[in-house]
């Protein structure tokens, strides 16, 4: 079964789209996926952030960096964790936000053209679990042990 190299082709072409498309708004290389999850989960530290996006913690502290330099975000120092970085969308990044959003519903449209609604929720339910089974290797991963491939 090729399931996970179909949905590997996906992403990467939806990301080089969408790469390519943002380049006249100064977004580069997936930064429109930090802004976004920032914008709509503000307040959020680079923990949560790496747990939503599923990358790891150096990768999101480079993209938010890139991000704060552009101006689209900016930080505050948490009140319970003097360590944690808060993260929030400046007013230059909330105005990007409609067209990200715009070019997100159009790609999704453009992908399930043919689908009906149902087979479109049944879709997202069946890949929702798909991202909850990976999840717990992600974390596993993530601390440091082995998966066992026998």
């Amino acid at each position: 079964m090729s399931l996970l190299r179909e949905i590997g082709i996906i992403a990467r072409a939806l990301d080089s789209i969408a790469n390519i498309e943002f380049r006249d708004i100064e977004l580069a290389r997936g930064q429109y996926l930090y802004l976004v999850r920032i914008k709509e989960n503000p307040g959020i530290i680079q923990e949560a952030l790496s747990d939503l996006l599923k990358v790891d913690r150096s990768t999101v502290a480079r993209s938010v960096k890139k991000l704060e330099e552009k101006g689209l975000i900016k930080q505050g120092m948490t009140s319970t964790n003097r360590k944690n970085k808060e993260w929030f969308v400046t007013e230059k990044g909330d105005a990007l936000y409609p067209f990200i959003l715009a070019e997100h519903h159009y790609s999704e449209n453009s992908a399930l053209k043919g689908f009906s609604r149902e087979e479109a929720r049944e879709l997202e339910s069946l890949l929702i679990r798909v991202r909850k089974n990976i999840t717990s290797d992600w974390d596993m991963v993530k601390k440091g042990q082995k998966r066992n491939y026998l």
